[in-house]
C-alpha cells in the first residue's frame, strides 16, 4: 500500500508527543492501582470491625488470594481501555481532517486507505503496550497486596493453580478477542464524521448504547462483538473466571458461547474495515 510506512512513522512520531497516547496506555493501570488500594483499605476496616465484635463474618484465608483481585484489575483496566481506544479511534482521523493533516499526507506521500490502515496499526500497538502494563502491573499489584495460592477452604482444594492459570489464560484471550473490532469501530466513525467531537461523541455513544441494549437483544446479543467485551454492564467471559478463580461451583459455561466469542468479532472486524476504505475514498478532505 504506497506510504503505509511513511503514515505509519508520522503516527508513532505523534504518539509520543500527545497526551491521548499517553492517557490510553497509563490510564487503566492507574485505576487498577486505585482500586486495589481502596478494596485493601475496606479489607482492613471490615477485619478490624470482626476482630472488635469478636465475630468470623470476615474469611480472611478467601480475601488473601491473590487470583480473583488479579481477574477483577483485568476487567477494570480492559473495560477502561476498551472505551479510550474507541475514543482515541474516533478522533485520529478526524481530528487530522480537521486541522489539514491528512490532505499534507495524500499531497507528498500516501493514500487514503495506506492512512486508514496506518492509524488501524497504529492504534493496536498503542492497546498492545497498554494491555502489556496492565498484565504486569495487575499481577504485580495483586502480589504486593495478597497471595497467589489455590484456593482453600476448611482444609479442601476447590481449584488448584493450574486450573485457575488456565482459566485466566482463557478468559484473557476471549476478552481481548472483540477489541480489535472495537477500534475498527471508532475508526469507520471517525472516517465517516463531519468533525472530531462529532466522531468521539457519536463513537462512544454508540459503543454505551450497545452496550445496554444487548440485555434487552435476547440471542440476537451473541452475535454482537460487544457483548463479549469487558464493560460497565459486563457479559464477558472474564468476569465468570472472576468467580471461578474465588471457587464458586455454580458458574455455568456455554461451549457454544465460547465459540461465538472467538469468531463473531471477526467478521464485524472485516466489515468495519471495509466501510472505512469504501468511505474514505469517496469523501473529501
Amino acid at each position: 500500500m504506497h506510504g503505509f510506512l511513511a503514515a505509519l512513522r508520522s503516527e508513532l512520531f505523534v504518539a509520543r508527543h500527545t497526551l491521548g497516547a499517553r492517557l490510553v496506555v497509563l490510564l487503566p493501570i492507574t485505576l487498577v492501582l486505585l482500586q486495589y488500594l481502596f478494596t485493601r483499605l475496606g479489607e482492613a476496616g471490615e477485619a478490624a470491625r470482626d476482630n472488635l465484635l469478636g465475630s468470623n463474618s470476615f474469611d480472611e484465608q478467601l480475601a488473601s488470594n491473590a487470583w480473583g483481585y488479579f481477574v477483577d484489575g483485568l476487567t477494570t483496566g480492559l473495560t477502561v481501555l476498551g472505551l479510550l481506544l474507541v475514543a482515541q479511534a474516533a478522533y485520529s482521523f478526524s481530528a487530522d481532517r480537521d486541522t489539514g493533516a491528512i490532505r499534507h499526507l495524500v499531497i507528498r506521500s500516501s493514500s487514503r486507505p495506506a492512512i486508514v490502515l496506518a492509524k488501524l496499526a497504529y492504534l493496536h500497538l498503542l492497546a498492545l503496550c497498554s494491555i502489556v502494563l496492565l498484565l504486569i502491573g495487575s499481577y504485580l499489584l495483586s502480589a504486593q497486596f495478597w497471595e497467589f495460592g489455590a484456593v482453600i477452604e476448611d482444609g479442601f482444594e476447590l481449584i488448584g493453580e493450574a486450573e485457575i492459570r488456565e482459566e485466566i489464560s482463557l478468559g484473557l484471550r476471549l476478552a481481548l478477542a472483540p477489541l480489535p473490532a472495537a477500534i475498527a469501530f471508532g475508526l469507520l466513525v471517525s472516517v465517516a464524521a463531519n468533525t472530531s467531537t462529532q466522531a468521539v461523541v457519536s463513537a462512544l455513544g454508540l459503543t454505551l448504547a450497545l452496550d445496554i441494549l444487548k440485555g434487552m437483544l435476547g440471542n440476537v446479543a451473541n452475535y454482537l462483538y460487544v457483548s463479549y467485551q469487558p464493560s460497565l454492564i459486563d457479559q464477558s467471559y472474564l468476569q465468570e473466571v472472576s468467580r471461578l478463580v474465588r471457587g464458586y461451583s455454580d458458574v455455568l459455561i456455554d461451549d457454544r458461547l465460547l465459540q461465538l466469542n472467538t469468531w463473531v468479532p471477526i467478521p464485524a472486524l472485516v466489515l468495519f474495515i471495509v466501510a472505512s476504505l469504501v468511505i474514505v475514498n469517496r469523501r473529501s478532505l
